[in-house]
């Protein structure tokens, strides 16, 4: 069957014609091969979109599995699934019971933590002073990792938007029924209503968890997360247009450069003070109090900058492929 326009081609995929994918497809692949002698008219395009098809089957029939091969694979696969369950198995086993004095976990670190914690940090809550100032380096390598995965996602997924290809998805996400915008909930009453209620308090909240995770339990990653699914619920709700008004890649390299200098240039001074047994010169406050714990408060800020921007890039790269 022949189909006037990709539109009704995708709806026909939808009612059960499966052929119909796979014409889309073809068709795609010839628009991007950008072929020097173009068919001049209908009849010829969809000669050469059968050639195409008859190529494409006849390619994935010489990739296709035999079926010896891919018993042996499910087989190996099981093995080392089983050998992995049997080892950990073993380790719980061989571990000491909860709550034992000779447990490793109650050495003179964890009371060290739990006896000197609010005296040396200045937090209330012993976690977070545990978290950012015993063991503060170990969050700076957690925080370049989340930076790190995000390029990483952005070398893989992010499209050009000075390339062909960009300039050509665009034009199809336009006006295919399966494109992002059609998805966008444009006019969805009750949705962006919703959303101008509720984004603000969790906007509200994630800054408290932040700013109070030295005083109570949050602190950057917790309140990070929540105000990374603000934008995307924002996102959701109202559209990436919308969205760009303030946030843009610019915006995020910007802010989570800043907040990954800012945490390297606070640890960098403490390690060198604590290190020469020097003092930091910075007051610890008044336990209790919202400016207090000495650098803690400014290292969960910057923790929680880096957490939201990276949660809601990774939701905007995989959606689009653009943030």
């Amino acid at each position: 069957m022949t189909y006037r326009s990709p539109m009704e081609r995708f709806r026909a995929w939808l009612d059960g014609d499966t052929d119909a994918l796979e014409r889309m497809m073809v068709e795609s692949q010839l628009r991007e091969a950008q072929v020097p002698e173009a068919p001049e008219s209908e009849e010829d395009f969809e000669a050469e979109v059968e050639q195409r098809e008859a190529e494409w089957v006849e390619h994935m029939a010489e990739r296709r599995v035999l079926p010896a091969a891919r018993a042996v694979y499910n087989v190996i696969c099981m093995l080392i699934c089983l050998v992995l369950i049997v080892l950990l198995l073993f380790t719980v086993t061989r571990l000491p019971g909860f709550g034992r004095v000779d447990h490793p976990i109650n050495n003179e670190v964890s009371a060290r933590y739990i006896e000197q914690g609010l005296q040396e940090t200045g937090a209330v809550n012993i976690v977070t002073g545990m978290i950012l100032d015993y063991r503060a380096f170990d969050t700076l390598g957690e925080s370049t990792v989340l930076f790190t995965a995000v390029m990483v996602v952005l070398l893989l997924l992010r499209m050009d938007a000075g390339s062909a290809r960009y300039s050509r998805m665009a034009e199809e996400m336009q006006r295919l029924p399966h494109s992002d915008r059609f998805y966008e909930p444009k006019r969805d009453s009750i949705l962006q209503y919703s959303a101008r209620i509720m984004v603000p308090m969790v906007f509200m909240m994630g800054i408290y968890v932040v700013l109070n995770g030295h005083l109570s339990p949050g602190g950057g990653f917790s309140g990070g997360a929540i105000i990374g699914a603000g934008l995307v619920l924002y996102v959701n709700a109202f559209g990436f247009d919308a969205i760009r008004r303030f946030f843009t890649y610019k915006t995020y390299q910007r802010l989570v450069v800043t907040a990954l200098l800012t945490y390297a240039a606070s640890k960098c001074y403490s390690f060198y003070t604590g290190a020469n047994g020097l003092p930091s010169g910075i007051p610890l406050g008044t336990p209790g109090a919202i400016l207090s714990s000495g650098l803690i408060l400014v290292l969960n800020i910057c923790v929680g900058v880096i957490v939201a921007c990276t949660v809601y890039v990774l939701y905007a790269m995989f959606r689009r492929g653009e943030v």
